[in-house]
């Protein structure tokens, strides 16, 4: 093969040019994305039954859903928010089903769940389905308005929907925070009474008179002609003109004993403001595999032309631009791509001299280029993740170049002919390469394997690097003795010395042998020091803090309030209309962005919306800068804990990677609810005396107050009221009954029937309300069939997991103080471990840790086959177990180079720091096998054994520290970078230590294990 390339130069020639001309057309049409996408696999199970209390939904309506999903295969875990009148249920499906099954195993949900309809109790309606949880809106819009209702904004917003959808690229554009148009009819609930009309009857009535029937079809004069009547409303008037019956005074009308008028609900689900004023939110998510920096300015270009055409007095806001911070980050990190290559291209050229260093740089340019065209077929973006895996990879893509170049170098050095020398270093260091190649592909296999949603988030990283370094052997073995070929002179223009030059008489060789001499000639000592270093660096190991992703470096958090449940959502918008007003008021706040009654929706896959609640609220926050965002959390701590004493908070940057819904959780487990908040009460005690901590909040919150009129039974049966009577007069009492639809044209509206508003009664004088008896035909007062109303604490929610009563403990890590979820957590968890629990009842640890935990487990699941691979494959090369374990016995003492970096910088052991310490895995053996292939080729020589492994070290000085510098230095511009920083760390550390070990731990373990002594 190598005499064919080299022989062959317009071959050669072409597979540079498709490397490099493919590599740069590939490169420019390649999709772009900040982080890579992962899946969701969570559906929603949503069933409403109206009037029914937390416990009564438990019992009747989700525990006969969770026993029919049980049945689907691949169920991970069921949870469960049980409320009044509302049971939500999450299901999350098993890591190892794949994305393309998931719509398979939705279908069977929804069959399942069908299927268990007819178990639930009468007033329950039918169950959905919602399993949209993919969804991610890239570009998230506010349309936002003084001067217009939020009705007339929706107009404008349904335009701007329909426009959008049209642009190339686009999968889905979502309105939210929309408010309802109800048709209000407002009973005089006097006149009802003396004319004896009951509101059974109007309701009655308005539900028949407004329904689209079937009125069969007619034949006429051999046509048939479909029947119609008339008689729907076709205006408020025609509502209004209703005709009713009644006994005392034959017949009237509706609009003699109620009100109507049309407007939006006074109890809206949720609410959006824009920099305090009232907005809808316009999400638009984008199509997969699409450069989403290129829709974005389709994107751009549509909206400039529907501003020109948007009413005077409505604005837009932008809350998150995906394609501009795709658009940012991507070119930052080519940025630094281009950085690390021109720092490696730099130390091949001061090294290794100018031909080296063109010829090497060269390959490392071509191998990256046909990188992106293996990326290209695979399916991989332009991402953090993709892009810094080749930065990980440059150092060890130079380092076959490297090889074959330095021996082609000595073999001419030698005087042997170009190809000749090519030939050989080929035959003698081809295998090893290969081996060493695998090996290092398949330290980093386990995260290429991993199923669950973080090895599929850093899942690129192992194609990159995988493709990179097959293509760095190929390269190396191919092109590299062809570009030699061009780029260095024949050997008659060499001098007459040339052939004798020692091309190890420099000082650093000199040194060098000097010192692995002493080594070896002391190995026990210098083995006892090693390990005196290890088990220091391994007691350091304490003053390492554990985290899992770090925050975004986009300038954007979170600030969550949770107000006492049971307020009013118009409650909790003046409590966050407060905050708001205090946050534009700020220093450095360039958008604030308020969500009532929920989350918002999904901006990023990392951003999980929180339920709909209307005791909660967020602000989402942007400023000018990562630092004027850290300086603003810190201010609006302080203004909470101040202005707001009664509110839960949570102040969190936006975050990277997958996330949990809190960073530390204590899970309770038991039947009992009120042994449930007991535990939880302790536990809360224990989270909220550790002054690391904060926002220390409940899963099933508060307890609230619930009204209780007390049913007389007999004495309603004797005077003909019924249950569902009393239940309907409470109902018109306040929110009102939903009685019908009002048309127009393609909108619903519904008619809510209610009583007058100054003939409401409070909670004093609910007794005073007078309920229709249906065999008497006339008003009774609720005085006779109610003995008094009680009121008392119940739980307002009841949440279950995996089909048992749980009770969560949340908590944070104080922001910005420096300590991590699990620094915080490694203080309490003695302390609340050590509570005496009673039977039944357990204890266990979410958030962070079990994310992390279940990250790293997937990820380890597959490393023992891949660290008995890699050993096995060392063997083979050497066919020898002596050569093999000292290649490995380096392995162990990089900790001493990891932790003392991370000490030695103060970062946290993040999972990226751990698919870097895996990465050191591969870099550590391809090393130590490169300079045990050439102790072994000098051994077959005339040298003794001793001189044999010091004239090989000695010779593999420069490519082992070449490809360790290269890498090294390659790593500089991922400091700056978050989300990199800690790997950055263990690999410059790590490898830095590595290298020296290699160098001369290596040598000592082969002379101890094989009994080598000085000569």
């Amino acid at each position: 093969m190598v005499e064919y390339f080299f022989r062959q130069k317009v071959i050669s020639w072409m597979v540079a040019i498709i490397l490099g001309v493919g590599g740069i057309v590939t490169f420019l049409g390649l999709g772009q994305l900040e982080f890579p996408e992962f899946t969701i696999r969570n559906a929603l199970v949503i069933t409403q039954y109206p009037g029914a209390t937390p416990e009564q939904v438990e019992e009747e309506v989700t525990l006969q859903l969770e026993k029919a999903i049980q049945r689907i295969p691949n169920v991970k875990r069921i949870s469960s928010v049980n409320m009044v009148g509302l049971s939500q249920i999450t299901v999350e499906l098993k890591s190892s089903v794949q994305a393309k099954d998931l719509e398979q195993y939705w279908d069977n949900l929804r069959r399942k769940v069908g299927d268990a309809q007819s178990s639930l109790p009468p007033g329950t309606s039918t169950s959905i389905v919602n399993d949209d949880f993919g969804d991610v809106f890239g570009l998230l819009l506010t349309l936002k308005s003084e001067d217009y209702s939020l009705k007339q904004m929706e107009d404008f917003a349904d335009l701007m929907q329909r426009e959008i959808q049209l642009v190339d690229g686009v999968k889905k554009v979502s309105i939210a925070g929309t408010v309802n148009e109800q048709i209000i009819v407002s009973l005089d609930h006097d006149k009802m009474k003396t004319l004896n009309v009951s509101a059974e009857s109007i309701a009655g009535l308005l539900t028949a008179q407004n329904v689209v029937g079937n009125a069969g079809s007619i034949k006429v004069q051999g046509k048939r002609l479909s029947i119609q009547p008339t008689g729907e409303f076709d205006n408020l008037e025609a509502l209004g003109q209703v005709v009713i019956g009644s006994p005392a005074s034959g017949l009237i009308r509706l609009t003699d004993i109620a009100t109507i008028e049309r407007k939006l609900n006074d109890t809206p689900s949720i609410l959006y403001h824009s920099s305090g004023t009232p907005a809808l939110s316009i999400g638009v998510s984008f199509a997969s595999a699409v450069n989403v920096v290129d829709v974005g300015k389709r994107l751009d270009s549509k909206i400039a032309e529907l501003e020109q055409r948007m009413p005077l007095g409505m604005t837009l806001d932008t809350v998150y631009n995906q394609p501009t911070v795709v658009d940012d980050s991507v070119t930052g990190f080519l940025i630094n791509l281009v950085e690390a290559v021109a720092i490696v291209i730099f130390v091949l050229l001061l090294f290794m001299g100018w031909r080296s260093g063109v010829l090497m740089g060269l390959i490392l340019v071509l191998t990256i280029l046909g990188t992106f065209i293996l990326m290209s077929v695979k399916g991989i973006e332009l991402q953090k993740i993709s892009l810094g895996a080749l930065i990980i990879a440059l150092g060890m893509l130079v380092d076959n170049a490297i090889v074959v170049t330095e021996g082609m170098l000595i073999g001419v050095r030698k005087g042997q002919t170009k190809l000749q020398a090519a030939k050989d270093v080929v035959s003698q260091n081809g295998l090893p390469l290969l081996g060493a190649t695998v090996i290092a592909i398949t330290a980093f296999a386990p995260i290429g394997l991993s199923p669950d949603a973080t090895g599929e988030f850093v899942g690129s990283l192992f194609w990159v690097l995988c493709f990179s370094l097959f293509l760095s052997w190929i390269t190396a073995l191919t092109i590299t003795p062809f570009f030699f070929d061009l780029l260095f002179k024949t050997e008659k223009e060499r001098g007459a010395n040339d052939e004798d030059d020692d091309p190890y008489k420099g000082i650093i060789f000199t040194v060098y042998k000097r010192v692995l001499t002493a080594a070896i000639n002391h190995r026990y000592v210098t083995i006892v020091l090693v390990l005196v270093a290890l088990v220091g660096s391994m007691a350091s190991g304490k003053f390492v803090k554990n985290a899992f992703f770090p925050d975004s470096s986009t300038p954007l958090f979170f600030v969550d309030l949770w107000l006492p449940e049971g307020s009013d959502i118009l409650t909790t918008e003046q409590s966050i209309r407060r905050l708001e007003n205090n946050v534009l008021g700020m220093e450095n706040i360039a958008n604030v962005t308020s969500v009532i009654g929920g989350g918002a929706q999904r901006l990023t896959l990392t951003y999980a919306p929180e339920d709909r609640y209307a005791s909660y609220g967020q602000l989402i926050v942007e400023t000018d800068t990562v630092e004027s965002r850290d300086a603003r959390m810190r201010e609006i701590i302080e203004l909470v804990r101040e202005d707001f004493p009664n509110v839960q908070y949570k102040v969190k940057a936006l975050q990277v990677g997958p996330s949990a819904k809190a960073a530390i959780e204590a899970r309770i487990y038991g039947p009992e609810p009120e042994v449930l908040r007991e535990i939880s009460s302790d536990i809360e005690a224990i989270f909220q005396a550790e002054k690391t901590m904060d926002s220390v909040r409940l899963s099933w919150s508060n307890k609230v107050p619930f009204v209780e009129p007390v049913f007389l039974e007999e004495q309603a049966r004797r005077i003909g009221v019924t249950r569902d009577a009393v239940h309907t007069a409470f109902l018109l009492n306040n929110e009102g009954e939903t009685v019908g639809l009002y048309r127009e044209g393609s909108d619903l509206i519904p008619i809510v029937m209610r009583n007058d508003p100054n003939q409401r009664y409070d909670i004093d004088n609910l007794a005073s309300l007078n309920v229709w008896s249906q065999e008497q035909g006339k008003y009774i007062s609720m005085a006779d069939v109610i003995s008094n109303v009680d009121v008392s604490l119940d739980n307002p929610i009841i949440k279950r997991r995996n089909r048992v009563r749980m009770l969560a403990v949340y908590a944070e890590p104080m922001p910005l103080s420096g300590e991590t979820a699990a620094s915080v957590q490694a203080k309490v968890r003695p302390l609340v471990e050590e509570l005496q629990l009673p039977d039944g009842y357990h204890i266990e640890w979410g958030g962070e840790y079990e994310t992390s935990t279940d990250a790293q487990s997937a990820l380890f699941a597959s490393m023992p086959i891949g660290i008995l691979g890699m050993f096995i494959i060392t063997v083979l090369l050497f066919g020898k177990l002596r050569q093999a374990l000292a290649i490995w016995g380096v392995i162990p003492l990089t900790t001493i180079g990891i932790i003392g970096g991370l000490v030695l910088v103060g970062a946290p052991f993040t999972f990226m720091a751990l698919l870097g310490s895996l990465s050191l895995i591969g870099m550590v053996l391809k090393n130590g096998i490169v300079l045990m292939e050439e102790i072994n080729v000098q051994a077959k020589g005339n040298s003794g054994a001793f001189d044999a492994v010091v004239a090989a070290s000695v010779s593999r000085v420069r490519p082992v520290s070449m490809a360790a510098i290269t890498t090294i230095l390659g790593m500089i511009p991922l400091f700056s970078d978050a989300f990199f920083a800690s790997m950055a760390v263990v690999i410059v550390f790590g490898l830095t230590v590595a290298t020296v070990l290699t160098l001369l731990i290596l040598p000592v373990l082969h002379c101890t294990f094989h009994g080598i002594k000085s000569e």
